[in-house]
């Protein structure tokens, strides 16, 4: 990490007698910008999907990560029983459940 940084002021130009601190603020802004609007927002959605999975219990509406949309039926630590038609349940693990149908309306 220490050569880039190096490799990036020995390369900008700059005139004899300027701080070279000053050819780092852009790689500075740059860096604050990916933090605010890319890294930021990604780990509020992980934690909203982590609170979300939580949360979860029986007679919950779900859409699994393969497309399968069903209704809670047990909630286990890491598993949950989905009644996905009359008489018909499947096993799944908690980290492939999405989110809920409604949210699908919410968007539309």
């Amino acid at each position: 990490m220490m050569t880039i940084v190096t490799n990036i002021l020995l390369m900008a130009p700059s005139a004899p007698g300027s701080n070279p601190l000053v050819s780092l603020i852009p790689l500075l802004l740059i860096i604050v910008v990916f933090y605010f609007f890319m890294i930021r927002p990604q780990m509020k959605r992980q934690k909203e999907l982590v609170n979300y999975r939580t949360s979860l219990k029986k007679g919950d509406k779900v859409i699994t990560t393969g497309g399968i949309y069903g209704k809670i039926s047990e909630v286990s630590e890491q598993t949950l029983v989905l009644e996905i038609d009359n008489n018909v349940h499947i096993k799944v693990e908690k980290s492939a459940v999405l989110k809920d149908p409604s949210d699908l309306n919410a968007q539309k």
